[in-house]
């Protein structure tokens, strides 16, 4: 939720109690609600099977999760995915991810609902992720962005949803979680 209509910077976000967490879109500071129980089994369990996967297959991709902090830009755009694959070192200090990470996890909640299918979309098409991923629980469905190739696909929990970063060598099954 928006905080006010104050115009907010990155010095702001950085200077938020510890604990309180939000993130900047275009100067607007939006607080962030606690996750929930099946946010949580969600975030770590596709946290897992990218984590897992990099780790058999080598490569120079690394994952983090929420939060971490994602600097689309230095002045007004901080974001914290919940998931979130960056190939390119470069942009990695202890800090964050300074610019556009190449895959990005969303998983819905009721609070974030509109910023993951409608503003953090746009934002994240518009820094240069590769691949951007909604995952809603409520709707049992996985939205795959493939920015690289303009294309975008539905998948139920129960697909085999590919990682298009990886070319297909990957897939994730969300409905094994539930087993």
């Amino acid at each position: 939720m928006n905080v006010d209509d104050k115009e907010y910077t990155i010095a702001d976000i950085e200077a938020l109690p510890e604990g309180e967490r939000a993130e900047l879109i275009d100067g607007k500071m939006y607080m962030m609600a606690s996750p929930t129980k099946i946010h949580q089994k969600l975030l770590n369990y596709i946290n897992m099977k990218f984590y897992n996967w990099i780790e058999s297959n080598g490569g120079d991709c690394e994952e983090f999760i929420a939060p971490f902090a994602v600097y689309l830009d230095e002045s007004k755009n901080y974001v914290e995915p919940d998931v979130l694959i960056v190939c390119d070192s470069d942009k990695l200090d202890d800090k964050g991810c300074h610019g556009a990470p190449d895959l990005v996890v969303e998983i819905v909640s009721p609070s974030s609902e509109r910023m993951d299918y409608y503003i953090k979309l746009f934002k994240y098409r518009a820094a240069g992720v590769r691949e951007y991923w909604i995952v809603d629980s409520a709707k049992q469905r996985v939205q795959v962005y493939d920015f690289e190739n303009n294309d975008m696909a539905e998948y139920t929990f129960s697909d085999d949803v590919p990682v298009t970063i990886y070319k297909g060598k990957l897939t994730i099954n969300i409905s094994k979680l539930f087993e």
